[in-house]
């Protein structure tokens, strides 16, 4: 049997004592784009920053192709929401790429003509080779959120990480994203996702898991995005699915909810 990409079991999050995570498990099929669903407040990011060890978990194991976070970081790309990085910070589009290719080069050795010709490659895919020495805090948001992607590129890993990609992007962004989510699959990459907009979750997604503080569903999303699953992760906020309930609910049931 093959190791899988994530298997993570029994992960549980709390801050000044109330849960926000209670013993999340899944595992993880390899080459596969997987959307990460919820409410706010669910646990979303707060799941793949304790996955990573950005922030302590109470209780849980995170396995990596079978081994710990920590042996396998170097197969791990990471793109953390936009809005907290600091984008104020000094330096150009070409060197937040190269950032990405350190884990390559092990302690003290600094990145060469190499590691920026596999940058300027990244950010070619993305469309932002003509920004390479534009400073960061001079992009737009979409800009912006295509340089962390060729960063994460630049890891050339085999597990990522992308907490809400598609949040404040313009739409060729947002196509750009998906273009290269799609790549990253051909590639036998796995991908997750934290993902708000439930209206493209089946165009965009092989499996999906929905969570609200606990693991409500996951599977493909065919037989997992569906409307008694977003009512069981949803609960009250239902105000804000009526359209994506309907086109998953015949009318006649839909009135009954």
């Amino acid at each position: 049997m093959a190791v899988k990409p994530l298997e993570i079991i029994n992960l549980s999050v709390a801050y000044q004592k109330k849960a926000v995570l209670k013993s999340v498990s899944f595992t993880v099929n390899e080459g596969e784009l997987i959307g990460v669903i919820g409410p706010n407040g669910a646990g979303k990011s707060t799941m793949i920053k304790a996955a990573l060890g950005l922030i302590p978990s109470i209780s849980g194991q995170v396995n990596v192709y079978g081994k710990s976070y920590k042996e396998q970081r170097h197969l791990i790309g990471y793109v953390p929401q936009r809005e907290s990085v600091d984008w104020d910070f000094p330096t150009n589009a070409l060197d937040v790429v190269t950032m990405g290719t350190y884990g390559q080069l092990g302690w003290f050795k600094r990145p060469g003509a190499k590691q920026r010709q596999i940058a300027m490659e990244c950010l070619q895919k993305v469309g932002m080779a003509d920004f390479a020495n534009r400073q960061i805090s001079q992009l737009s948001g979409g800009q912006q959120q295509r340089v962390f992607l060729a960063r994460a590129l630049a890891q050339n890993a085999q597990l990522y990480f992308m907490d809400e990609p598609f949040v404040g992007v313009d739409a060729a962004t947002e196509k750009a994203i998906i273009t290269l989510l799609q790549e990253l699959k051909r590639q036998g990459k796995t991908v997750i996702v934290v993902h708000h907009d439930l209206s493209t979750v089946k165009q965009y997604f092989d499996s999906v898991l929905l969570l609200n503080v606990e693991v409500r569903a996951y599977g493909p999303v065919e037989t997992t995005f569906t409307a008694t699953n977003l009512q069981y992760t949803y609960g009250g906020k239902l105000a804000l699915l009526d359209q994506t309930l309907a086109d998953l609910t015949p009318a006649k049931q839909l009135e009954e909810v």
